[in-house]
């Protein structure tokens, strides 16, 4: 792995690290989709799904963040917004996945969280039919980025495995690390076929070593015991501007691009884009693995 703190360095000596880089024309390429989750609440995994999208926009990508925690969602609090509509709505056929999603003033669009819903497995028929053809219509989106509940319920699992990427967010607490393990673990024995890249974020560290210790035991862990590859994506310092960020319902990246959190969020959005695509990547491998049908 690249060595972050150097880049880091880098990046923060540079005269106007706020710029927005130049954007390359490219070719058409698919939806790609990332999944943020954790093995346990309050390790910052929607913070760090917010700004990975701001961090996604500025480097000119059309983002939508879908908050797929179905029993509390927050990500609209996270943004100071609070949505008429949201995904409860669609599955129950009273608005549409356009209708409902909001563009914020960030640069990216949120889709709220059905709070109050349980299951996706206990949609009806016609509510999963009409579920599939509104998700269908975010395929203009370069990047989706889930945020689900923290734990382990169906609905976690269930978009861990519709994931392009599946990003586990931890901290150096034993506890969060005891449950990263433990998400880590049920998605080598309980997803079939696992077909997707499996990345881990160290949250909220003092130090370049304090970060490293954790993803080395993590992904060692992991490859003995699970025989399962678990990538180091990176690390967030542990940073004061981002109590204060939430404190203000902004997100950090905006309140101070150039804060260390904002510099490691924006790294591992670079470390992530470096990532190719597999050949059946996108929107309509998530719907596929979602509700178990080729709907591409």
């Amino acid at each position: 792995m690249e060595d972050q703190a150097e880049i880091l360095r880098e990046m923060m000596q540079k005269k106007n690290p706020a710029d927005k880089p130049p954007v390359k024309p490219q070719e058409a390429k698919k939806t790609r989709i990332i999944t943020v989750t954790s093995g346990k609440g309050g390790v910052g995994k929607t913070n760090i799904s917010v700004n990975m999208a701001l961090a996604y926009a500025r480097l000119g990508r059309k983002v939508v963040v879908m908050d797929a925690d179905l029993g509390l969602a927050n990500v609209n609090v996270m943004l100071n917004m609070i949505p008429k509509f949201n995904l409860y709505h669609v599955i129950r056929n009273q608005k549409t996945m356009r209708e409902i999603m909001v563009e914020t003033e960030y640069g990216i669009s949120i889709v709220a969280g059905a709070s109050g819903f349980s299951k996706i497995a206990n949609l009806s028929e016609a509510e999963r039919q009409n579920f599939i053809h509104e998700l269908d219509t975010l395929s203009n989106a370069d990047i989706i980025i889930i945020d689900t509940s923290a734990g382990v319920s169906s609905n976690v699992m269930d978009f861990i495995a519709a994931a392009d990427d599946a990003v586990i967010v931890t901290t150096p607490e034993p506890t969060a690390i005891t449950d990263a393990y433990g998400i880590i673990k049920i998605i080598a024995t309980e997803i079939d076929n696992l077909n997707m890249g499996l990345k881990l974020v160290v949250n909220r560290v003092k130090s370049v070593t304090e970060a490293k210790k954790v993803a080395d035991r993590m992904t060692s862990i992991a490859g003995q015991f699970l025989n399962l590859k678990v990538d180091y994506l990176g690390f967030i310092y542990d940073d004061a501007m981002v109590s204060q960020a939430v404190l203000r319902q902004r997100p950090f990246m905006v309140i101070d691009p150039k804060c260390k959190a904002s510099i490691c969020i924006q790294h591992i959005v670079g470390r992530m884009e470096r990532n190719n695509l597999q050949d059946n990547a996108g929107l309509g491998r998530m719907i596929k693995r979602l509700f178990g049908r080729n709907y591409e």
